[in-house]
């Protein structure tokens, strides 16, 4: 049967839908038109959140026998409509509008501890956009590597992996182009030693009270020192002049032993210097301890949910002074949600209990021909099912719209050792949690389920190792 072509109303239109056709490739054509055109969207929801992505996303579906027409008040909200027409086939009523519940809806990934080329990311910037997520967070530093280069400061990236200016402009260009902001993040005045390698002569604090080498994470940055102070406001300055997008990430996760007035002083440093370069900051959820300002985003990953940070920092080795310092440092983040609302400030959700995707797989759910590749993968919490990540609910946590960023998967990857890994980790719970926070609440998991196989199909069709779950039926 010969393919529809997709048409549009106006000429502006066309990149839209000449980037709609490029993601669903090789899935097949619909066998009817798909015509797109700018119009009202009268019933569709308005998004909680920050709208990163500066667009309304809602859209209008209304299907006949021989056309489907997606009508939207942008280019952003056609994108959406259109993608997903094409790839999961026209509504079964008539006419559907909708649209997200959540303006921000990302992904964080980590390529400080294993570096991800430029055509992997491509690859996950696509799939992000599948799945209507709008943001990608890329954690660009830690103690491991630091992976963007920085004008003026060439020793960072010396003899290692990273992303040349040229990169960085690039990968922001063709997300763009698929309605996905990038937030790039430095992660400081914590996991600092790839900083410290190239520079050691920034200035840095005494190590906290019990650490010593069995626990390889180096001591903060010291944001009294000049030098120090400068290396902080040149790094973030440059990349602001950089991003294209409206945040920069500053990290201040971590920073073990550190001082409670010297942390505040390097959070306050970096945030003024992102705001001085016309960029607005963000930081794990660590930073709200040294003050908000009323809309500031904290990214909050510290849920009581499954957090045991004796057991698990035994699991590692650690013994004696060295898991007391650890646990006093994480004991304030049971008040850390509190903290953030009672200062106006805006919730990023990304609970480690759900949305951290280093998190092993049940062993129960992993089928045999998976089972060796998935023994090593994921970090030391808890397994858990599929159905557990896909029945997470964003409401539970009793926040109003006006103290909610959005919803941030993360993948950290210590553990992952190629691209097959990054996506067997990513797949399918990803998809479940994107579709949580586009609908704002958790699928039915007999819902989810046939959703989540008509997904494993659109994945086999782009070459995607995904974990085949024993609680889906892939057939």
């Amino acid at each position: 049967m010969k393919a529809a072509r997709v048409t549009v109303a106006d000429p502006s239109l066309q990149p839209v839908a000449d980037v709609v056709a490029a993601l669903a490739h090789p899935h097949p054509p619909l066998t009817t038109g798909l015509h797109l055109t700018l119009g009202d969207v009268t019933r569709a929801p308005m998004a909680a959140g920050v709208p990163i992505s500066g667009g309304d996303e809602c859209f209008r579906i209304t299907t006949t026998p021989t056309a489907t027409v997606c009508q939207a008040r942008t280019h952003q909200g056609l994108f959406r409509a259109a993608l997903h027409t094409s790839l999961y086939g026209p509504p079964k009523t008539e006419t559907v509008e909708d649209g997200p519940r959540y303006a921000w809806r990302g992904l964080m990934l980590d390529t400080a501890r294993h570096f991800w080329t430029v055509p992997e990311l491509r690859r996950i910037i696509d799939l992000a956009a599948i799945h209507r997520l709008n943001v990608l967070h890329l954690h660009l530093t830690d103690n491991e590597g630091w992976r963007i280069q920085i004008p003026g400061l060439p020793r960072l990236t010396a003899g290692t992996p990273h992303y040349s200016t040229a990169d960085y402009t690039e990968l922001q260009r063709y997300a763009a182009q698929r309605h996905v902001v990038i937030v790039p993040e430095i992660d400081l005045p914590g996991h600092s030693a790839a900083a410290l390698r190239a520079h050691p002569d920034l200035a840095v604090l005494p190590a906290p009270t019990g650490w010593n080498d069995q626990l390889p994470i180096p001591v903060a940055l010291d944001p009294r020192d000049p030098g120090t102070r400068d290396f902080v406001s040149h790094v973030l300055t440059e990349l602001c002049r950089l991003t294209d997008g409206p945040y920069v990430h500053f990290g201040a996760d971590e920073a073990f032993g550190m001082d409670h007035t010297l942390y505040d002083q390097a959070v306050t440093l970096a945030r003024a210097v992102i705001r001085a370069a016309g960029k607005e900051p963000l930081g794990w959820q660590e930073s709200a301890r040294a003050g908000l300002d009323p809309g500031d985003v904290a990214q909050w990953w510290v849920d009581p949910e499954m957090t045991d940070p004796s057991t698990e920092l035994t699991a590692l080795g650690l013994t004696g002074d060295l898991i007391a310092t650890i646990t006093d440092f994480f004991a304030p983040a049971a008040d850390d949600l509190a903290r953030i609302v009672a200062a106006g400030g805006r919730v990023l959700l990304s609970p480690q209990s759900h949305l951290y995707l280093d998190r092993p797989y049940a062993p129960a759910i992993v089928p045999e021909a998976q089972r060796e590749r998935a023994a090593g993968l994921g970090f030391i919490y808890k397994p858990r099912t599929v159905r557990d990540i896909a029945g997470w609910d964003p409401g539970a946590y009793g926040l109003a719209d006006e103290n909610v960023a959005g919803v941030e998967a993360a993948l950290w990857s210590e553990t992952l050792r190629g691209f097959d890994d990054l996506t067997t980790m990513l797949l399918p719970r990803l998809a479940t949690i994107a579709r949580t926070a586009w609908t704002g609440r958790p699928v039915p998991w007999s819902e989810q389920r046939r959703h989540l196989a008509a997904d494993g199909r659109l994945w086999e069709e782009r070459g995607l190792t995904f974990l085949r779950s024993t609680e889906i039926d892939w057939t």
